[in-house]
């Protein structure tokens, strides 16, 4: 039972930190900057809604899509270790993301899909189903995805405590811990090759 909870608990970290909610924070401010709270309600929860039925789609199919293609864990695990080290350093060189978009869909794009689950989110579910299980990944998934609910719901106030450094600082410690995450990804699916027999 222990060993359970354990599972379900460590399946949340990294999909916390893969999603990053409080850098997509103030891109989420920029493009709702001026709308009525009714509209801003209804981003967020296009956004959320978004996010989580690409989650859940990529969950259900993605090692089906491996198998389809020959693809083993062990190459995404490189693969996407590879894509999120890429992304993380990304984030640490060049962390001005903001972009301007108009229209009602900005829910849907970019705010669902590509920036609270993009490629880097992605790759870290399919690890956790092969690392934790089904139920634990969906479970991480349901807990973040209320947590970026709940952030942009507070986005005002969280911004006024965190000021603009604060946040920016928050994220750098998040895409350090997101390289981490993408060297232990490419670590360990190195060895699954070699214990594989390449």
């Amino acid at each position: 039972m222990n060993y359970e909870i354990t599972n379900f608990l460590l399946a949340l970290i990294p999909i916390f930190v893969a999603i990053d909610a409080i850098a997509v924070l103030p891109i989420f401010l920029s493009m709702t900057e001026g709308m009525p709270p009714d509209d801003k309600k209804i981003i967020i929860k296009q956004s959320v809604i978004t996010a989580f039925l690409v989650s859940v789609c990529f969950l259900a199919v993605g090692k089906f899509i491996f198998s389809a293609l020959g693809i083993t864990v062990a190459d995404f695990k490189i693969a996407g270790g590879i894509l999120l080290l890429v992304l993380a350093i990304n984030d640490l060189l060049f962390p001005e993301k903001t972009r301007r978009f108009q229209g009602s869909s900005i829910g849907v794009v970019p705010l669902g899909m590509p920036l609270i689950v993009g490629p880097g989110v992605l790759t870290t579910i399919i690890i956790l189903v092969d690392t934790y299980g089904y139920l634990p990944a969906l479970f991480s998934i349901l807990i973040n995805l209320f947590i970026v609910w709940f952030t942009f719901n507070k986005s005002n106030a969280i911004m006024k405590i965190l000021g603009e450094n604060g946040a920016k600082g928050f994220s750098k410690v998040m895409s350090i811990f997101l390289a981490a995450i993408a060297v232990m990804m490419i670590r360990r699916g190195i060895f699954e090759l070699i214990n594989m027999g390449w």
